[in-house]
């Protein structure tokens, strides 16, 4: 009979846990959006900047036009050695990835260089 409880307890915490992550499940985007057959690479300012959990952002104003960034989660970036002020409103960076298929604004970066450092985010 313990056992049965116990495995009981483990299925209904299992269940709880699930549930809890459902909003993030659904926040979160497939890869698949992106265009990965043609990467194309800009230069503009940061506009505004997130570094948040699901993906870090910058909106990247060109001179032409200006872009949604989306970015890699912020431990990805810590770790890969892209701090958070890297990213601050004014700064210039370059960054090099693929365009959304639905929204042509909107990049999903691969790799973006600020100040003289270049960064892989995937």
């Amino acid at each position: 009979m313990k056992t049965a409880n116990a495995l009981f307890t483990a299925l209904i915490a299992c269940g709880v846990a699930s549930l809890l992550q459902a909003p993030h499940a659904a926040a979160h985007h497939g890869w698949s959006e992106y265009d990965a057959t043609k990467t194309l690479k800009e230069t503009g300012t940061i506009k505004e900047s997130g570094y948040e959990h699901p993906h870090g952002f910058v909106k990247l104003d060109t001179g032409a036009k200006t872009w949604l960034i989306i970015l890699a989660p912020p431990s990805r970036m810590e770790a890969r050695g892209l701090p958070k002020d890297a990213l601050k409103v004014g700064n210039k960076v370059t960054i090099e990835g693929y365009v959304k298929r639905s929204d042509a604004n909107e990049i999903r970066a691969e790799r973006i260089t600020a100040g003289n450092k270049t960064v892989e985010l995937r």
